[in-house]
């Protein structure tokens, strides 16, 4: 399956209570369609040391972002999730379900230092080859002409036979 056609069938589930699981969402998200897969990105932190604390305790901590995003077979059953889900409590949390957006590459978009028409992608996606730009130059000079010539014929008024 393309990057394209996957993205119409992958939706983001944000506003997710820290302690939900993987099997809670599955649950919550099946009964719109099968699910090809559910990733849940997850941070690692490092808790603050308790100096008063003779417990061995875990040095890292991995807890998720607070979403999730569900892949399903189909488009169709991604609409269906949305339309029912967004909004919803789910471990008294309301969801904000919407369709995924492609990520951005690091440097990229709004949130870059580089100024967006200097970025790779956008000169990628906007550039105007020398060729276009002649083409859209010359149909402008005959649509000019063609605009001189109707007013000049308005001018002449009707010819009157002889």
């Amino acid at each position: 399956m393309s990057d394209a056609a996957r993205l119409k069938c992958t939706i983001h589930v944000g506003g997710l209570d820290p302690t939900i699981t993987l099997p809670a969402l599955t649950q919550a998200f099946l009964p719109f369609g099968e699910i090809t897969s559910i990733q849940l990105p997850t941070t690692t932190t490092t808790p603050p040391s308790d100096t008063h604390s003779t417990a061995p305790s875990d040095p890292t901590t991995s807890t998720h972002r607070g979403f999730a995003l569900i892949e399903y077979t189909t488009p169709l059953d991604a609409l269906s999730a949305i339309d029912n889900m967004d909004q919803s409590v789910l471990l008294s949390r309301v969801l904000k379900v919407s369709a995924a957006k492609p990520s951005k590459e690091k440097g990229e978009g709004l949130g870059s230092k580089v100024a967006v028409w200097e970025q790779e992608g956008w000169l990628a996606k906007y550039e105007v080859s020398e060729e276009d730009k002649d083409a859209a130059r010359r149909a402008q000079e005959e649509e000019e002409v063609n605009r001189r010539k109707k007013r000049e014929d308005m001018m002449v008024g009707p010819e009157r036979p002889e």
